[in-house]
């Protein structure tokens, strides 16, 4: 199996405090891998350094055998984030929103609007996409901020608790959007707190405590056999 993403003994301190102690992860083509963890146990600082927006104190990360560290140009044109903080142009449209991200990506203008419509239809953003991002609804503005990370087609999409704060429409679009993305190819590594949609993702689990992956399993429920 391909593997899109390797991660080697990462490690990360921030001044006397140890963020990353050691992390080893790989994450396979046309797999979702749940990353599970208490607050704190740095899953954020990991997505952070996959997408080349920190620097590890030592350790190796490739995508697609790129170093994001040293060609974050190249690594970020395969790889679509979604962080925690819903990052969108407020004054803009939805519609603009998408485009903006999906030039930044490099997409032509024929496929750019073709993307537009695409996403729009499957976060079901269609009948939103002229409305100004400042007007949209909580749960709205998430599905979009997702949306924008999917306008390239990436083949790592990074997503750091995506659904926190959602209502259960949006939650099950999001789960099935990410499901089709993964059958498709895609290598997804989904943080969450939300165990119930490890199932629903039938993601492989990687569980990190202080800094390290202390358990890495196939399948949710085959973290009780030790």
């Amino acid at each position: 199996m391909t593997k899109t993403l390797t991660v080697e003994d990462l490690r990360k301190s921030f001044g006397s405090t140890t963020a990353l102690a050691g992390v080893d992860l790989e994450v396979a083509a046309g797999e979702v891998v749940a990353l599970i963890g208490q607050n704190g146990a740095g899953k954020t600082t990991l997505i952070s350094i996959v997408a080349a927006l920190l620097r590890p104190d030592s350790g190796r990360v490739r995508i697609d055998g790129i170093d994001p560290g040293a060609q974050p140009r190249r690594a970020r044109r395969r790889l679509g984030l979604a962080p925690q903080e819903t990052g969108l142009y407020p004054v803009l449209s939805a519609r603009e929103n998408l485009r903006f991200l999906g030039s930044l990506a490099g997409l032509g203008k024929a496929e750019l609007e073709q993307r537009v419509e695409e996403v729009a239809a499957a976060f079901a953003l269609t009948s939103l996409l002229d409305r100004q991002a400042q007007i949209l609804s909580g749960g709205q503005r998430k599905r979009l901020h997702v949306a924008m990370a999917l306008m390239h087609r990436p083949s790592l999409l990074l997503l750091d608790e995506p659904t926190a704060g959602v209502d259960v429409e949006a939650r099950v679009q999001l789960l099935a959007t990410v499901r089709g993305l993964a059958a498709e190819g895609s290598a997804v590594l989904y943080s969450t707190h939300y165990l119930a949609e490890v199932g629903d993702l039938d993601a492989s689990v990687a569980v990190l405590d202080g800094g390290r992956i202390v358990a890495r399993k196939r399948r949710l429920e085959a973290l009780g056999d030790g």
